[in-house]
């Protein structure tokens, strides 16, 4: 199984149709550390549409929340920026630093135990094609 299909398997294990903000709100950081250690870097634009591609449309990442989070890695110090010029053009790529690397395991852990608990607590069965 190789890292793309490790991120799809992470979300198919909760199926809805489409999730709420709420939800996302509370996942986001997760999701864009574990995108950037399976990608490298990447640029804003890039990382909404591989969360809207590697969830088939069920999470859509506006740029309202995804910008915010993206600056407040940065300021953590889990992210570090570089730019790329492209004619008139910059475009800002994303990638983690050594210290993102290690909090991507831990919140990747964190979210797996998490909804594992959510399993057990509320008495589901999790679906996985």
């Amino acid at each position: 199984m190789d890292a793309s299909e490790s991120y799809v398997s992470l979300f198919q294990q909760i199926r809805i149709m489409l999730f709420s903000s709420e939800l996302i709100k509370g996942t986001l950081k997760t999701i864009v550390l574990k995108l950037l250690a399976d990608n490298k870097r990447m640029y804003g634009y890039e990382i909404t549409q591989k969360v809207k591609e590697l969830t088939r449309d069920r999470i859509l990442i506006t740029e309202g929340a995804l910008y915010p989070t993206l600056h407040a890695l940065e300021a953590d110090g889990l992210v570090v920026t570089e730019l790329e010029y492209i004619g008139k053009r910059v475009r800002k790529h994303y990638k983690l630093t050594p210290s993102g690397k290690s909090k991507t395991k831990e919140k990747v852990s964190e979210l797996i135990e998490f909804m594992q608990t959510m399993h057990v607590l509320l008495d589901i069965n999790l679906q996985t094609n």
